[in-house]
């Protein structure tokens, strides 16, 4: 949408939400309140809201709990033993992959190490992991634990790749160059699908492209990505991949997080791997025998038997997205978003008192705009939230928003532009 068109006022606002067909998806969810208020939500990138259908999915779990106790593995609906399948359809229409690629376990952290217990191998000549700057702690502890325990230096091993001077995020053609220039060291690139502090959507294709090209491997950390940026893992050709489901999937705090692993590894018991029940041979699985034969695909990782109670309360969000549909929601969060910096620079002009750090281009960023605050601080950010805006705040001077498109409005994105009106008059 053009941002010419664009107006800063109610009407308009109330148009677009009139206008906009995913609008109804935003009476399925609860809304927090601040001060005795229904909050404007824009920490989605933080944790999504619950939708309404969560308590009965849980519910009929709980009773078949009760009903059927143990026998609740093979018999009734969606019977436990199998349920890790009803998922993946969703899963692999938001990641962009075949079904076997991905499967629902564990959490991200967990995710993270098992994954390069198969896919980083160190060898004398070939090492180097190259990373953005700034990285999740999720990200830098792990990466930093997995290289000590191959017995080496963090400080060696890492290439951590820092924005421009004067610059805030990282330029594609300076990640390319990069990982050419590491070439026969370069063992692997893992970083963010979306950088959590600056918004930035990096390009996943051509980082894998490259990284293939100097006979490394690509794999991604989707956190802030899943469930907001149109994903295309399998046909980007992306070796690995993992993600929470607590951000923008909406399915509860600390919740279940998911794989993907490239079909090109399906079939390749050779890979070294923490091995678990779950994860061995489905067909031989109460044979209770040694002897670990992993099950084919992304399922073949998986440790211990599915959490069927974190599982049910993702199902419920993941059902609500294969209704809306990603390419739908990406459409409306483009516009959503475009309308939030629209205001933003209507309010800020030339006062130089905020500055969006965040990619311009729709097709670099998700929903998240990252706002630095030059004046005024986290003063303004505290005087937000006593109106009911819900964001969040990062040391030193940023706010991070993110107006997600499955429950937030046009209409909520104008109030919170007229919050932040007041609130910079106040204080900035």
């Amino acid at each position: 949408m053009n941002p010419n068109t664009f107006q800063y006022s109610e009407s308009f606002a109330r148009e677009m939400d009139a206008k906009d067909p995913l609008s109804k998806f935003r009476s399925r969810f609860h809304f927090p309140k601040v001060n005795g208020r229904e909050a404007i939500y824009f920490c989605g990138n933080s944790l999504g809201l619950q939708p309404k259908s969560v308590k009965d999915y849980l519910e009929k779990e709980l009773n078949n709990w009760a009903d059927l106790a143990v026998d609740g593995h093979f018999h009734g609906e969606d019977a436990w033993y199998h349920i890790r399948k009803k998922s993946k359809p969703a899963l692999a229409e938001i990641l962009g992959a075949q079904e076997h690629e991905v499967v629902a376990m564990n959490n991200l952290s967990v995710n993270l190490h098992l994954l390069m217990v198969s896919f980083y191998q160190p060898t004398e000549e070939r090492y180097k992991i190259i990373v953005e700057a700034g990285a999740f702690p999720s990200d830098q502890y792990m990466l930093e634990t997995q290289i000590k325990f191959h017995g080496l230096d963090p400080l060696d091993v890492l290439v951590e790749l820092a924005p421009r001077p004067g610059e805030f995020t990282l330029r594609t053609e300076d990640i390319l160059e990069e990982i050419y220039r590491q070439g026969e060291s370069l063992a692997m690139v893992n970083m963010a699908g979306i950088q959590y502090y600056t918004g930035q959507f990096f390009d996943l294709k051509a980082i894998t492209e490259a990284a293939h090209a100097v006979g490394a491997l690509a794999g991604f950390d989707l956190a802030h990505a899943a469930g907001n940026a149109v994903l295309k893992l399998h046909d980007w050709d992306v070796d690995f991949a993992t993600w929470c489901s607590y951000k923008y999937l909406n399915s509860g705090p600390g919740n279940i997080s998911g794989i993907f692993v490239n079909e090109r590894y399906a079939e390749r018991p050779d890979l070294p791997r923490f091995g678990g029940w779950w994860g061995h041979d489905e067909g031989e699985r109460f044979k209770m025998e040694k002897g670990f034969v992993p099950m084919y695909g992304a399922d073949g990782w998986q440790l211990a038997n599915t959490n069927v109670l974190a599982l049910a309360a993702h199902q419920a969000s993941l059902d609500i997205f294969q209704e809306a549909g990603i390419e739908n929601l990406r459409e409306k969060s483009e516009k959503l978003t475009g309308y939030l910096e629209f205001l933003i620079r209507q309010i800020s002009g030339e006062s130089g008192v905020l500055e969006i750090i965040t990619p311009k281009n729709p097709q670099e960023r998700g929903c998240q705009l990252s706002l630095l605050i030059h004046r005024g601080g986290k003063a303004v950010f505290d005087e937000f939230y006593k109106h009911g805006v819900v964001g969040d705040w990062r040391n030193p001077n940023v706010i991070r928003l993110a107006p997600t498109p499955l429950y937030n409005s046009f209409l909520d994105v104008f109030r919170f532009a007229k919050i932040l009106e007041q609130s910079l008059e106040k204080f900035a």
